[in-house]
């Protein structure tokens, strides 16, 4: 069966989200306490400044006035000038984003790396000493904040033992990765516990399954039923996990670039919320939930290709 038909529906249900985003985004912002005149001024600022300045931002028209102006800059692919940078702010998301969906990207495999072999592992030696001590060491890392554990790896690989630098991106790609490895492991740990656990659980469950048995019944290589029928079955909630725990992961990259001291659009999104930078909240957010969007379009692409019967 094409998976055509299934990806332009969800593609179309994409845009009902993604208007949602927009309303949320704006509302979001507004909540936000203070404003960002008296931000921008500084405490001492009069009050003709802070409307002169509201004026100049269009903060002091209705809402929905400055709600169809945001549509407006977001259809026209501008987003405004940063408060506290002086910049246009869709210049600087083109900048610092691309290192928090690097960071992220690395955790991702570095998790899977990690998750995948590990839970067979664990699951083919189901209740012994191998399994047992597979998931305790994965407890531990789970039950263990994301700042903690980042502070705890960067005080004994970074400044300790040397081997990680303590902050920073670098200038050229390999710098870049060599950089981002420790932020990024500090992330994946607590994602890798996390898919492990569900994906040690789907394969005691699928090789207990009648189809397993017949295969082994027809002779087929163990390598062979792992692959093609046990990881294949297996892997299907694992990915809807996976694709769930992408918010989770975008958020750790937040607290993670700050502890890392990573120029990433999380580190960014601090700055901008305590100096009320509004258009620069408003684009990364926007930025943001759209990444995520997109990663969970990719994931149901990939759970359809995995169960075609998802696609129906």
């Amino acid at each position: 069966m094409s998976l055509l038909p299934y990806i332009f529906r969800r593609i179309l249900q994409l845009i009902p989200t993604l208007v949602f985003i927009l309303v949320v985004v704006f509302v979001l912002v507004r909540l936000l306490p203070g404003d960002p005149a008296s931000a921008l001024i500084g405490d001492r600022a009069l009050d003709a400044d802070v409307q002169r300045i509201n004026h100049e931002l269009g903060l002091d028209q209705p809402l929905p006035v400055q709600f169809l102006y945001f549509l407006k800059q977001v259809a026209t692919g501008d987003l405004g000038n940063s408060l506290s940078l002086k910049a246009p702010v869709i210049d600087i998301v083109a900048q610092r984003l691309p290192v928090t969906i690097l960071l992220t990207t690395m955790a991702a495999v570095i998790a899977l790396l990690f998750a995948v072999p590990l839970a067979f592992l664990a699951a083919l030696r189901q209740d012994g000493v191998v399994d047992t001590v597979i998931r305790g060491v994965f407890q531990v890392g789970l039950s263990m904040p994301v700042f903690y554990l980042g502070l705890v790896l960067l005080t004994v690989l970074a400044a300790g033992l040397h081997w990680f630098p303590v902050g920073g991106y670098g200038e050229t790609f390999p710098d870049r990765v060599y950089h981002l490895f420790l932020p990024a492991l500090t992330l994946a740990l607590s994602l890798a516990a996390v898919l492990m656990r569900n994906l040690r659980s789907a394969i005691i469950g699928v090789l207990g399954a009648e189809y397993v048995d017949f295969a082994r019944a027809k002779g087929l290589k163990s390598r062979l039923i792992l692959i093609r029928h046990v990881l294949r079955n297996a892997l299907i909630s694992t990915v809807t996990l996976f694709g769930l725990s992408v918010g989770t992961l975008l958020g750790g990259a937040v607290i993670t670039e700050t502890v890392f001291a990573v120029p990433g659009a999380g580190r960014l999104m601090i700055d901008s919320i305590y100096g009320r930078d509004y258009p620069m909240v408003q684009g990364l957010t926007l930025a943001l939930a759209v990444l995520v969007s997109l990663t969970f379009l990719l994931t149901d692409i990939v759970q359809a290709w995995l169960d075609p019967r998802v696609a129906r």
